[in-house]
């Protein structure tokens, strides 16, 4: 224990005091109260606009008090500056929708009236939802309070901007298809299921005979007066603000409405009629928790994710981060606590959020005041705000959500930047605006999820060659300047090595180095087996069982299962004639490698053939001889008259530039020893640079080096890879090898490296 763990502790857990410690009161009191009044007078007539999504009318005062705890409960936990809690009008539909299932009917008649309070059985049923209701929210946010006590809200870490940017505009269309029910003034049972925009868009449309003209002119002329806010900014310390025009026309079309009838619908109708009482909270009745439980879970999801997905927005705006895991707590401790009012589902109130943000808000003080003027003035004048029109305060909503359209206008964009980004945004526009934000959203995860881990797996290897005199290596595709050394291949490794892309892997070095790799037959597997074995019992005749039975032997070590030819003769027909040589390694102590001649009377035509001259002899040998692959008298002929022959091979060493690798799995590393042991021997020998400690480590936990693959084939730099290859050629090609020379000297070079 120390004062600065528990000061940590409770910096973490009370994200409030970060903020609240260091608060500049003289530059942000200002904002935060333009804000704070700002959203406050725009939650009120909000919350009597709910009634009507709702389908289940709940009293005011649980409403508003519900609204303000869950406001005061973020402030204290929730690590965004700038996120207006309040409900969601999606996820009220979900929920009602549920109710539906679960038979409980009492809600809004098509034509906007009520069924009688006064009725016994009625008002029973309706309590009973409301119980049911309360019990949906308080799982929901037990759900997610025990998701952040697990410290599962990393999940967010996964999910690029583009999904954020996706998932946002389409919520952004669904809210505004919601705000058609105040739009037109007409009450309609939302569909809920695939394709529900559409579904619901179509009978919208289909009862456009029956709206209200007054509502739609009310509807056009507050979003002419919110557009022409957008060329009205006040400046306060060099930093522009909005101009609060919400404020100003809530607060004129309260009055006006107050003094002259207008013919259109507002929330007076439907309020006047909700015994107004408080309902006191009740334990959650969990009666029906099997049928609510999956529903409470996607609420609880969603409700988090539009959260989460919104504070980035305005946390990367404002250059500060948020704490995923803690928005999951704070989010579920709201849900809790509105659950005791008997109240929905909330999460971010994307409307509050954004005239909370463009009217100046730098901290959370600004919820707070707006939270507590909301409480005030509904309790004590709420009644004049129930004749606001509908269409206005819809206005009001659908203003706000566009700016979350304006991602389409950076498509184009998208698709010349990143393709796969781009192929993300539609895959997560199209599925949340078709099948819902739940379905949506486990879509989008799902699929970028998958085109992530396709990503990161996809080998993508280059082939470097040497700006002149210089150390530096470049691609021989991208850099004119570059040049490929004689003898050497160089490929660098852009990705790790897995079981995903090993075969990629291994597939491009062959075709660079125009081989291809063909399965051993019968009776090379045969003898490559018995060698193995005679190698180990070779190995292990001086070991000798105390109990005087004799040990068993270990299972023999294929280093590899093929053999690399030129690709003209691995194409060709298998019943021509043709000479091929097949090398494996022996782990002894005398010899490297072995050579079995298979062939038949004539070679094929990338041999050397007929009578060669001595100076054609010598080359051949020296080719034959070069490190990895000698001859010893051990070779098996199937033909005594032929001579072991050579494929003539210009490149001598291939260096694999891992500097880029992260990780080599148990598989990779299977893949890349059998490479390294088949290029062996063929007299190809293969070094690897720029290796990282932890794919060292990798390497030395699966079993990676043996007799033939030592570390002495590591090196730190790609140029120093370099001279000791050059001078491992020179000096082979100074001394001349003899028939007794079979085991590869080690390597030496510049610089050498051996990792410890």
């Amino acid at each position: 224990f120390s004062w600065g763990r528990f000061r940590k502790i409770t910096l973490k857990m009370f994200p409030v005091l970060n903020w609240l410690f260091s608060y500049r009161f003289r530059e942000w009191i200002l904002r935060d109260l333009h804000a704070g009044l700002n959203v406050g007078m725009f939650q009120i007539p909000q919350g009597l606009l709910g009634v009507w999504l709702m389908r289940l009318p709940l009293p005011n005062i649980n409403g508003f008090l519900s609204a303000f705890c869950c406001s005061m409960t973020y402030v204290i936990f929730g690590t965004s500056h700038h996120i207006s809690i309040g409900s969601f009008s999606i996820l009220n539909v979900v929920v009602t929708n549920i109710l539906k299932t679960l038979n409980f009917n009492q809600t809004l008649s098509s034509n906007g009236s009520l069924d009688n309070f006064s009725d016994a059985m009625f008002m029973k049923d309706y309590m009973e939802a409301l119980t049911v209701t309360a019990s949906i929210t308080f799982l929901t946010g037990m759900i997610q309070l025990l998701l952040g006590c697990f410290c599962l809200g990393f999940v967010t870490t996964y999910v690029p901007k583009t999904l954020i940017d996706a998932y946002l505009t389409a919520a952004a269309l669904h809210v505004i298809v919601s705000q058609f029910t105040f739009i037109f003034d007409v009450m309609l049972d939302f569909h809920k299921g695939p394709l529900d925009i559409f579904y619901n868009l179509f009978h919208f449309f289909l009862a456009l005979p029956k709206a209200n003209a007054t509502s739609i002119l009310l509807f056009l002329l507050s979003m002419a007066v919110l557009r022409l806010n957008t060329s009205i900014m006040i400046t306060y310390k060099h930093s522009p603000i909005a101009f609060p025009m919400e404020l100003l026309l809530i607060i004129t079309v309260t009055i006006i409405s107050n003094r002259i009838h207008l013919h259109a619908e507002s929330s007076s109708a439907v309020v006047s009629m909700i015994p107004q009482r408080f309902l006191p909270p009740i334990p959650p009745d969990l009666s029906n928790l099997s049928k609510i439980i999956l529903h409470a879970f996607s609420l609880a999801i969603v409700s988090y994710f539009l959260l989460v997905f919104v504070g980035e927005r305005y946390a990367s705006l404002h250059n500060y981060n948020i704490a995923s895991n803690q928005e999951l707590i704070a989010v579920g401790l709201c849900n809790i606590c509105s659950s005791f009012f008997k109240s929905y589902v909330v999460s971010c109130a994307i409307s509050g959020t954004v005239i909370q943000e463009k009217t100046g808000g730098r901290t959370q003080l600004a919820a707070a005041i707006g939270a507590s003027t909301m409480l005030v003035i509904a309790l004590k004048l709420g009644h004049f705000f129930q004749v606001i029109p509908n269409g206005i305060l819809a206005a009001t909503v659908v203003f706000n959500v566009l700016p979350f359209l304006e991602k389409f206008l950076d498509i184009p964009i998208l698709w010349r930047q990143d393709k796969y980004h781009f192929v993300i945004w539609l895959v997560t526009f199209a599925a949340v605006l078709c099948l819902g934000l739940d379905v949506g959203l486990a879509i989008a995860m799902g699929f970028t999820f998958f085109v992530i881990t396709i990503r990161s797996h996809r080998m993508k290897m280059v082939v470097l060659g040497q700006i002149p005199n210089m150390n530096i290596y470049r691609s021989l595709s991208v850099y004119r300047a570059a040049r490929e050394i004689e003898g050497i291949k160089i490929f660098q490794c852009c990705s790790s090595i897995s079981f995903a892309n090993m075969n990629h892997f291994k597939t491009y070095l062959l075709h660079k180095m125009d081989m291809k790799a063909v399965p051993l037959d019968e009776s090379e597997m045969r003898t490559l087996i018995s060698l193995s074995l005679s190698d180990t019992a070779v190995e292990r005749k001086d070991l000798k069982c105390s109990c005087g039975c004799d040990p068993p032997l270990p299972r023999p070590r294929i280093p590899y299962t093929e053999k690399l030819v030129k690709r003209r003769h691995a194409d060709s027909d298998s019943s021509s004639s043709s000479v091929n040589l097949v090398h494996w390694s022996k782990y002894g102590d005398k010899l490297s490698s072995r050579t079995l001649l298979v062939g038949a009377a004539n070679a094929s035509p990338g041999f050397n053939m007929g009578l060669r001259t001595e100076k054609n002899e010598d080359e051949g040998r020296r080719a034959c001889l070069s490190p990895g692959s000698a001859i010893d008298n051990s070779s098996v002929h199937l033909d005594q008259e032929e001579q072991p022959m050579c494929l003539p091979c210009p490149v001598h060493t291939i260096i694999l530039d891992f500097s880029m690798v992260q990780f080599v799995d148990l598989l990779g590393s299977e893949v890349l020893q059998q490479i390294i042991h088949m290029f062996h021997n063929i007299g190809i020998t293969v070094l690897i640079a720029g290796c990282h400690s932890s794919v060292m480590a990798d390497f030395e936990k699966n079993d990676f080096f043996d007799s033939c693959i030592t570390k002495e084939r590591f090196f730190l730099t790609l140029h120093d890879a370099v001279l000791a290859a050059l001078d491992k050629h020179q000096k082979s090609a100074e001394l001349e090898p003899t028939a007794e020379e079979f085991a590869e000297e080690p390597l030496a070079g510049q610089q050498k490296v051996e990792y410890l």
